[in-house]
């Protein structure tokens, strides 16, 4: 993979991007998706966030490589502090993180978020928590898309900034608005590993000698709301 040729779940997360727009994507690493983006003429100006100064000279260095440093800057930054006001950012994507990680670097410095009209997300795990956030901070799921890709599933998040309040039920928070809907055979596969793994947790819990109450509570809740999707997929 490279900037002229993504992996297709960097390719997914690209796709949500509008044209013309003005991109910070934080944790780039290499730039590869930023870097693609303007490669194409997808996107007026861009940014490659990253915190660690490895990736950072990566994405320098890729930049440079490309010729594309009149459209692209690399800022070594923690996050969200990667975007500036003068920036004008209206689109910020962040791939490749668990959804806890993604859902601190939205919650650390919301004034960073000033003016950004889209967010393209792809938590790697605890894709709930960032549904929870979105919903909070009036941030409409507007597509979602699952694929599988070298033997991982991963899931691909768009919202965009709304005026009105956004809420979730427990299902749509914990499999997605769209995905819920569409069901496809890589959603399907997917939550039945994870009642699989569910029910193998759940099994421990009731073994041990000091039963941890809350998380069985937990498991067993999130067991019911799998077990009544994948029930509905079969009909």
């Amino acid at each position: 993979m490279d900037a002229k040729q993504l992996s297709r779940r960097l390719a997914t997360v690209g796709s949500f991007v509008r044209s013309g727009a003005r991109v910070a994507d934080i944790g780039s690493d290499h730039a590869y998706l930023p870097a693609h983006l303007a490669l194409t003429n997808q996107i007026s100006w861009g940014i490659a966030g990253e915190v660690a100064r490895g990736p950072f000279e990566n994405a320098q260095r890729e930049i440079t490589r490309l010729g594309l440093s009149a459209q692209l800057e690399a800022r070594l930054a923690d996050g969200l502090a990667a975007i500036q006001p003068a920036d004008r950012i209206d689109t910020v994507t962040i791939a490749g993180m668990g959804g806890p990680l993604i859902r601190h670097i939205l919650a650390a410095d919301p004034r960073r978020l000033t003016g950004v009209q889209r967010l393209v997300l792809e938590p790697n795990v605890g894709e709930a928590t960032v549904r929870e956030w979105l919903a909070a901070n009036r941030f409409a799921i507007t597509a979602e898309r699952i694929l599988t890709e070298d033997g991982h599933t991963y899931e691909v998040i768009c919202a965009d900034r709304v005026s009105t309040p956004v809420s979730y039920s427990a299902e749509e928070q914990l499999f997605g608005p769209y995905l819920l809907r569409e069901r496809s055979a890589s959603f399907l596969a997917k939550w039945t590993r994870e009642l699989q793994r569910e029910q193998r947790a759940v099994t421990q819990m009731q073994r041990a000698k000091v039963s941890p109450t809350a998380h069985l509570k937990a498991a067993m809740a999130k067991i019911k709301l799998i077990e009544g999707v994948l029930a509905d997929a079969g009909k």
